[in-house]
């Protein structure tokens, strides 16, 4: 079967920066250094300008791992149940040795955000299990920040069909394209520079966070009252960072956030979704959990129910939080007004907690530390890393001090 070819609505010179912008803002991949690469196969334009300015950059061996969206729902329509326990441990374990021999990391985001909606919730979510399981060799050198790493985006024809549903296919597509791209600083003359400043403004916010010193967060607003407590010896990262082998690299691209880890054991109160979560092909909306010593007790939601019970009972590290992350209602992203469907974009309009596995590198020191010294600090350990949306011109943030004291940190979404 011939593929329907949409790219001719994507404007290639902004898609060539965008390839260039992953390659020497996103990894700034080193000479010599070899690149694991997975995106869809919808993504292919894409993964040929990364690959170019890969080599170009002077990489070692690209190698590209490719997702299909009908092989994928092959496995839900005809595989035999004892196929949903099982992932490909012979792959993630490969793509582990791969990064312990110092290979970088990017991955394009581009799937059908809704693509299992309508699939068995308690296969996707045996599935998930499994496979976060497989993965966890290969996660562990991501999540600790062995490595140079990163993520951008490629729109997918049923991803932008979800996106502008009232649409023409093709103006979907350059629709979703310009929005990546705006939200991707490569629709300016000199992104790598646009890239430079916004990293700088980022490093300003944690700046005055870190030297605030805060023992935890309040937020406040509809459905939502909850202290998050910060782990103790946090730092707070955001844009540009260092990876334990020496490369200044940024992980996400868009990204508006300032981030830090909270503590497993100090999360209290109760907190409302204010995006839709789109997981693994699962749309969960209208989130509600409430937290008791760190651990959700309580989770319910509009849609999606099922697949949320079934990621939180994932292992005992899922009940709880491993990142919180500041993002202004202004950001570009959220100013856009467009609802991607995709946490790399939608995290970036709106603050947003985490549940499961911390940042080792959001710790003073983080590098030093073995996984017993983050766990005695707060940090929290999972087979997950999951990113919902919990901000909005209508929450507002203290920073609690260790006296008690409060400093006013967001205002109906914006920095105060």
């Amino acid at each position: 079967m011939t593929l329907p070819d949409f790219s001719t609505s994507i404007d290639p010179v902004k898609l060539d920066k965008l390839a260039e912008v992953a390659i020497k803002v996103g990894l700034q991949l080193q000479q010599g250094q070899d690149l694991v690469l997975t995106a869809p196969l919808a993504a292919v334009p894409l993964v040929r300008l990364i690959t170019a300015h890969a080599y170009r950059a002077g990489a070692g061996i690209v190698t590209t791992f490719y997702s299909d969206e009908e092989t994928t729902l092959a496995r839900y329509r005809h595989g035999h149940d004892d196929s949903f326990d099982r992932a490909s441990n012979w792959l993630y374990d490969g793509m582990a040795k791969a990064y312990e021999n110092g290979a970088a990391r990017l991955a394009i985001a581009g799937d059908n955000p809704m693509l299992l909606a309508e699939q068995d919730p308690i296969k996707v979510g045996r599935a998930n299990k499994a496979n976060s399981i497989a993965y966890k060799p290969a996660l562990e050198h991501i999540s600790n920040f062995d490595i140079n790493w990163n993520i951008c985006s490629y729109p997918n024809p049923s991803w932008a069909k979800l996106v502008f549903p009232d649409l023409p296919i093709e103006e979907a597509m350059r629709r979703l394209a310009d929005a990546i791209f705006a939200a991707s600083r490569v629709d300016r003359d000199d992104p790598i520079g646009a890239w430079a400043e916004h990293n700088a403004e980022l490093r300003k916010r944690s700046t005055w966070l870190n030297d605030e010193r805060f023992s935890a967060l309040h937020f406040t607003g509809p459905g939502t009252d909850l202290t998050v407590g910060l782990a103790d010896g946090h730092e707070w990262h955001g844009g540009a960072s260092t990876a334990k082998n020496g490369v200044t690299c940024n992980p996400n691209i868009p990204t508006e956030e300032v981030f830090t880890t909270p503590h497993a054991l100090k999360v209290e109160g109760h907190v409302s979704s204010t995006k839709p979560l789109s997981h693994q092909g699962t749309l969960i909306d209208d989130i509600q959990v409430r937290f008791e010593g760190g651990r959700i007790v309580e989770a319910k939601a509009s849609k999606g129910e099922a697949v949320l019970n079934k990621v939180l009972d994932t292992d005992e590290g899922a009940r709880r939080l491993g990142e919180v992350a500041l993002v202004p209602h202004s950001s570009p992203i959220s100013a856009s007004g467009v609802l991607f469907y995709n946490t790399l974009f939608d995290e970036n309009a709106s603050c947003h907690i985490a549940l499961g596995q911390c940042y080792s590198k959001c710790f003073l020191d983080g590098a030093a530390l073995s996984q017993e010294q983050i766990k005695a600090q707060g940090g929290n350990s999972s087979l997950i890393h999951i990113d919902w949306m919990i901000g909005s011109d209508k929450v507002d943030i203290d920073g609690i001090r260790a006296d008690g004291s409060k400093v006013p940190v967001m205002r109906k979404g914006e920095w105060a």
